[in-house]
């Protein structure tokens, strides 16, 4: 299978007296298709390496490539590209616009794709759906649940059918229902694809 991620020797240090090493040394791969977590303490560089996955944030030394591409070869705008067509990220604190609708929070993460605002919104629309919020389009995203919001992140994260997404701590603040919930919904998308 293709890879989406593959990182080689990658470390991450942050200067300071003394240097603090974040990340030493990371060899991954993720194969297309692959449901990877990474578990570990707190403070232990879990939310680098899911920053210098996502191209956030770049490596002090190593490789890594997202889809194919070389990271370390590329200018911030490039990195934009990829991260608009390649990347989808589920953040712990929703990051919603609470003025704007669900529908509208979802197709906004199209925005530097180059569709046109109706393909957006048809998009958006059928991820809604897709993730069991066919009802709640119209809603602002402040009227909606934990749950609903954590909903339609996810959405926002998948709506372009990105090869990687990725999520950081996605069910951490929210009660174990949903958490259940969004865990299951994680898993049939990955089973679809």
């Amino acid at each position: 299978m293709s890879a989406v991620l593959e990182m080689t020797g990658v470390t991450r240090t942050y200067p300071g007296t003394p240097p603090i090493e974040a990340l030493r040394g990371v060899d991954l791969r993720v194969a297309s298709g692959e449901l990877v977590s990474v578990v570990g303490p707190s403070g232990s560089g879990k939310s680098t390496l899911l920053h210098i996955m996502g191209t956030l944030d770049r490596p002090t030394s190593g490789r890594v490539q997202v889809g194919g591409f070389d990271i370390g070869t590329m200018s911030d705008r490039q990195l934009s590209a990829l991260r608009a067509q390649r990347i989808g990220f589920v953040f712990q604190q929703f990051h919603l616009l609470d003025a704007e609708t669900a529908l509208d929070n979802v197709a906004d993460g199209l925005l530097y794709t180059g569709r046109a605002a109706a393909e957006r919104r048809e998009m958006a629309t059928a991820t809604l759906e897709r993730v069991g919020l066919a009802a709640r389009l119209g809603q602002h995203a402040s009227k909606l649940s934990g749950g609903e919001r954590q909903r339609v992140a996810l959405a926002r994260a998948i709506v372009g059918r990105p090869d990687l997404v990725l999520a950081d701590e996605p069910t951490g603040n929210l009660d174990s229902k949903s958490s259940e919930s969004i865990v299951e919904l994680l898993e049939e998308l990955n089973a679809d694809g």
